[in-house]
């Protein structure tokens, strides 16, 4: 019964979001490269370069999916305290062209742990019936890219140490901008041993 929750609240989430897409604002990524110097200071000059651990890569991720981010950040939604402040200026086309920016850069290459190999993967593909939590298939597809019109944001590549953190906060509810709760109502489901190796297995995603 709770699969089929989960699948009924993707479903509806899904058809809401294709249908907002008309009023997105329509990013430049040539002008937002001219937009990202301050955000290279943490993500890197090919969004994905980091040093700093926990912060995510930003190089070929969603475009509606990054837009919403930062509209969130901005507004205090998503709480990310190294960027309190710095969004706070720019406008709403701004945000659509650092987006666009981002989303038109190479995706990570990332690896698997091969002791979370076998866990992480069942868990993506098949989830977990017992405990009610669904395939992560089902938004982040087969290959981890994602479902870029639907706003659902692509996995792979991504830094093991940031989606652990992300699924451990959505457990927690400390973060609170997934819509309909999907990702609160999974993660609240899952170990940290599940986290962990599920974390790990979509940064080897290809």
């Amino acid at each position: 019964m709770v699969q089929g929750l989960v699948k009924g609240a993707l479903s509806a989430l899904l058809l809401t979001a294709l249908s907002a897409g008309a009023v997105m604002a329509q990013g430049s990524a040539e002008a937002g490269r001219g937009k990202v110097a301050t955000c290279a200071a943490c993500h890197g000059a090919s969004g994905n370069d980091s040093l700093l651990p926990n912060v995510p890569k930003l190089g070929g991720q969603g475009e509606r999916y990054l837009l919403k981010q930062l509209q969130d950040i901005k507004a205090d939604t998503r709480k990310v305290p190294l960027m309190a402040g710095q969004l706070t200026a720019l406008s709403d086309q701004d945000l659509a062209d650092i987006a666009a920016y981002f989303a038109s850069l190479d995706r990570p290459v990332g690896a698997t742990e091969e002791s979370k190999l076998a866990l992480g993967r069942e868990l993506y593909r098949a989830g977990n019936a017992k405990i009610g939590a669904a395939a992560c298939t089902a938004c982040h597809q087969p290959d981890g890219k994602g479902l870029a019109a639907a706003g659902y944001p692509s996995l792979t590549g991504q830094d093991t140490a940031y989606v652990e953190q992300q699924l451990k906060s959505f457990r927690a509810r400390e973060r609170m901008n997934d819509d309909a709760e999907v990702m609160r109502s999974i993660a609240e489901r899952l170990s940290d041993a599940e986290i962990a190796a599920v974390a790990s297995y979509v940064s080897g995603l290809r």
